[in-house]
């Protein structure tokens, strides 16, 4: 099926510029973000503590919860909608993790009924401890960078037939971030290190496609983490799932373009670069808007029917979805042109 006709002739590498300020502008956003809301709201997978979420069969006001939650000394836990208002359904959240599993739901299921004078249905209890919250947080930011360098090995390998090259310069990468880790060294201040000495190592060693997918990815995951910092939306390991799809949603997308990019190189050897870019671009824009089109669909079901447990989920996929293959267009291929001018 064609979607766009295959003599269409979009010039996206003459408005790259353009694309560039408009990337610099959604990065700065989010950063400003994570740096004002202290990084991103962290969920109980994170932060650690512990998440009730009950269910009335009749409506009941927020501040009768409170009340009963106080007399069981949770008085400082927060309570929100859990879904639709009509379905009477909140979420419990508090900072205090507890070993009383068993009796936590018979004590909240008493003082909520003393307080709003309704049965309450405890219909799940999430529990983590502040030491088991850090070390996930941890190892969700090694599972995202080690991810980036596996992919640059392959798109090296694939690419530009670098395969020992790469690899050697990932090996050193990861083992200098795990050794220095067992020093107790802040491992986000650690791997953005990394990112930024790796994406140098790429430019001198001329790994330029890829340097133009992580480059590419990494504007995909801060951009999706800014937005869920700007709606204050919680940051849990379904969002790492989400982030790790994103990264290879976007990737294959890539994948596509260099691929077309690579024959269009053996075949109009005399044209410049820019132009087979952009011929590169067009001729697989039809491909990327379906793909994108059929699993946005999908992703908004997922969102709009799916309830409250995926909504954040679906929401990051949106998100990730849409600014991936944004990337693949007006990112990862224009990065080549970068550097054949460094070059």
């Amino acid at each position: 099926m064609q979607f766009i006709k295959s003599d269409i002739n979009i010039d996206f590498i003459g408005k790259r510029k353009l694309a560039f300020t408009i990337s610099a502008l959604m990065i700065l956003v989010s950063i400003v973000s994570l740096v004002i809301h202290k990084g991103p709201r962290y969920g109980i997978d994170f932060a650690g503590g512990t998440l009730i979420q009950i269910k009335f069969h009749q409506p009941v006001e927020i501040d009768a919860i409170k009340k009963g939650l106080a007399g069981i000394d949770m008085a400082n836990a927060s309570v929100q909608v859990f879904g639709e208002r009509q379905d009477n359904e909140f979420l419990i959240r508090t900072d205090k993790s507890t070993a009383k599993a068993d009796n936590l739901s018979t004590e909240i299921a008493t003082a909520l009924k003393n307080s709003t004078g309704q049965e309450a249905e405890i219909r799940r209890v999430e529990m983590v401890g502040p030491q088991v919250g850090k070390d996930l947080r941890e190892k969700a930011l090694f599972a995202i960078f080690f991810s980036l360098l596996f992919i640059t090995i392959y798109i090296s390998g694939r690419f530009e037939f670098k395969w020992l090259l790469s690899g050697i310069v990932a090996a050193a990468l990861m083992g200098a971030v795990y050794l220095l880790s067992l020093f107790h060294v802040s491992v986000p201040l650690l791997i953005l290190a990394a990112l930024v000495i790796s994406l140098a190592i790429f430019w001198i060693l001329g790994l330029k496609y890829a340097m133009g997918a992580i480059v590419a990815l990494i504007h995909d995951v801060t951009i999706t983490v800014g937005i869920f910092s700007i709606f204050n939306k919680e940051f849990s390991l379904p969002i790492i799932a989400a982030l790790l799809t994103i990264i290879g949603y976007s990737l294959n997308d890539t994948i596509i373009v260099f691929d077309r990019i690579r024959e269009n190189l053996r075949r109009y050897r005399k044209q410049s670069l820019a132009i087979i870019l952009n011929r590169s671009i067009n001729e697989t824009l039809s491909r990327t808007i379906l793909t994108s089109l059929t699993t946005l669909v999908v992703v908004v079901a997922l969102f709009i029917y799916g309830g409250g447990i995926i909504h954040d989920f679906a929401f990051a996929m949106i998100v990730g979805i849409v600014v991936g293959t944004y990337s693949s267009i007006y990112v990862a291929s224009p990065i080549l042109l970068a550097w054949q001018g460094k070059k």
